[in-house]
């Protein structure tokens, strides 16, 4: 082990000429360098370890196979980035709804590790299943991931999504993406051929009022009682909504409806995802009427009123090149729409605090 001489000789060799630390220094003389210093890794523990170019890296990581200074980064509240139009995104667009490929492989690296197994019980075009494919290339390693999709259309379009960017990888030299699980079928019925306990991360895109034919048949094994009254107030509390986030199609049915058969689905989801698991769902609020329509907040009560979940986290997303639109200029303050909720739930009888 290094003593306190060799130490001190180093971190004064690796300074600037301010006397300041200068970490690209010591980087380009191959020393472990982790939040601007040089790291001693014969003082580490044995459950740590030194990842090359990554930082140090603790075995007793159960959320995913980040390194401090990664999850340090991975825990900020606002991802803002604005995700080019890529992955054959002229077929993917045709979903109003769809969202970056790569945007979910971030997302599975931040709750997931690798070899574990993603769910989608509203996989549309598929973002989810070719973010799992990328972490197997982008350096977090592969996820087995399962899609539900009962509209054809969709189930199609991610499957030649996948086969033309493949080709388009194959002709650049780059390996494929590797095909995931999407299944044709009704969430509710096909959630029955999933294993209790048996996935790590649930990562989905809830569906609005009858977007892609919401409306499926509901199922009621195990429901836990419901504390929904409250979204419904039997006066038009839930009035039918014109436009969903991103040009949605939104038609039909109350927002107390809607609340409760998305708690209906996601109690049953649950029963598939493991203790120490995590369930991530997007969900854009709403301007209509005048008035600010918080179904982020609506929805994570919803949820947590019917399935075993907490809510850990409300994650933004803030896409810095969404096109802005003038609206109630000059008479009211409308919002236009640049950001999307993450809501992250844990599982209560988890232990993973």
């Amino acid at each position: 082990m290094a003593d306190d001489g060799d130490r001190h000789r180093q971190s004064r060799l690796f300074t600037d000429e301010d006397g300041s630390f200068d970490a690209d220094r010591a980087r380009d003389e191959a020393l472990p360098v982790e939040d601007g210093e040089v790291v001693d890794t014969d003082a580490l523990a044995d459950h740590q370890r030194y990842v090359e170019g990554r930082g140090v890296y603790d075995e007793r990581n159960r959320v995913n196979d980040l390194t401090g200074t990664e999850w340090k980064y991975a825990t900020k509240s606002v991802l803002a980035e604005g995700y080019p139009p890529d992955v054959q995104h002229d077929l993917r667009s045709e979903h109003g709804g769809q969202k970056p490929p790569r945007l979910c492989a971030e997302l599975i690296g931040r709750f997931s590790k690798a070899g574990d197994t993603v769910l989608d019980p509203f996989a549309g075009v598929g973002g989810t299943l070719l973010g799992a494919s990328f972490c197997e290339h982008e350096g977090t390693g592969l996820r087995e991931a399962i899609g539900f999709e009962r509209n054809d259309r969709w189930v199609d379009v991610y499957e030649a999504v996948l086969d033309r960017e493949n080709e388009e990888r194959r002709a650049r030299g780059e390996p494929p993406l590797a095909p995931q699980d999407m299944r044709r079928g009704d969430c509710a019925d096909l959630i029955e051929d999933v294993p209790d306990d048996s996935i790590d991360l649930l990562l989905t895109d809830v569906p609005y009022w009858n977007m892609d034919e919401l409306e499926q048949t509901r199922n009621e094994r195990r429901t836990r009682e419901s504390k929904l009254g409250s979204f419904d107030d039997g006066d038009g509390d839930g009035d039918d909504l014109d436009n969903g986030p991103d040009g949605e199609q939104s038609t039909g049915g109350t927002k107390a409806e809607w609340l409760a058969d998305m708690a209906t689905k996601f109690d049953r989801f649950t029963d598939a995802v493991a203790p120490d698991g995590h369930v991530v769902v997007f969900i854009g609020d709403m301007y209509r009427d005048q008035s600010y329509e918080f179904l982020s907040a609506d929805l994570a009560r919803a949820i947590e009123s019917t399935a075993p979940v907490t809510l850990a986290a409300n994650l933004i997303w803030y896409d810095p090149t969404k096109d802005l639109h003038v609206y109630g200029y000059p008479f009211s303050f409308v919002p236009s729409m640049v950001h999307q909720n993450v809501l992250v739930f844990r599982l209560e009888d988890g232990d993973g605090d």
